[in-house]
């Protein structure tokens, strides 16, 4: 047995009222939130959250036993830690995709190397230099070339052209105390991905479509309008003009 204090029936019931208090004080602040973002129901809601977390753990350590509630993971951001007034920002974005038809992308980077001999792509030991003939045989060569030529924009609305297949995506818009300077984050781009500066976030997965399959089980079906308002939702926020992104499933925007 561990030689730490076990948790005592007493404290289990001190969760408990923690969780009642939390309770009536998200809904509190639901009943008289300010708008849409309102910090209030934010806070309230990371407070019951975290109680709620906290009695299911001691619930389990004293009874064995567990709550029917599911406590929120990854899917929330952190309480909030950066600059009030943000005199400069960071776009995080990244998109994963699966190489699902190698031959199709081995001859889209190929068709590119031919109509520009500049391609600059390294070599395999023995071959007589230039793109010709590797990129239509390497696909680490062909994705070099199909990146360097199109924009990630680009690649995203038009993947399948490249035999490629969108798996989740997701773009962060980070706040900061000041620009950064020419050059200053280069050698380690993602470092400063710190969760509690995001002041709002986009993403984009299948799996969101177990959300939409729930609704439609309960017969809000919403058809077309549905759809174009999702989508309507990711364009009129994200101003990169990400219009690739909605492709691969249902999308989720969370703001503070």
């Amino acid at each position: 047995m561990s030689d730490a204090a076990q948790p005592t029936a007493a404290e289990v019931r001190a969760a408990a009222e923690a969780v009642k208090a939390a309770l009536d004080r998200h809904l509190d602040a639901v009943e008289r939130r300010s708008g849409e973002d309102d910090p209030a129901v934010y806070a309230a809601f990371n407070e019951l959250a975290a109680t709620a977390e906290a009695y299911d753990e001691l619930l389990y350590d004293v009874y064995d036993e567990v709550t029917p509630f599911e406590i929120p993971g990854d899917d929330t951001l952190p309480a909030y830690a950066g600059p009030e007034e943000p005199s400069a920002l960071s776009v995080l974005i990244r998109r994963d995709y699966a190489v699902v038809e190698p031959q199709r992308l081995l001859s889209q980077a190929q068709r590119v190397a031919d109509l520009d001999p500049d391609v600059d792509v390294e070599t395999e030991p023995g071959t007589h230099g230039g793109a010709e003939g590797l990129v239509g045989r390497s696909v680490h060569a062909a994705l070099g070339v199909l990146f360097g030529e199109y924009e990630p924009d680009e690649i995203a609305s038009r993947h399948k052209e490249f035999g490629l297949e969108e798996g989740d995506s997701t773009l962060w818009v980070s706040a900061a105390e000041e620009p950064s300077e020419p050059g200053e984050w280069l050698s380690t781009p993602f470092e400063q991905a710190d969760p509690q500066r995001v002041i709002c976030r986009f993403d984009v997965s299948a799996v969101f479509d177990e959300d939409e399959d729930g609704d439609d089980e309960d017969g809000e079906d919403e058809g077309d309008d549905g759809e174009d308002e999702d989508e309507g939702e990711l364009d009129g926020e994200d101003a990169g003009g990400d219009e690739g992104r909605a492709g691969n499933g249902p999308s989720r925007v969370r703001r503070r």
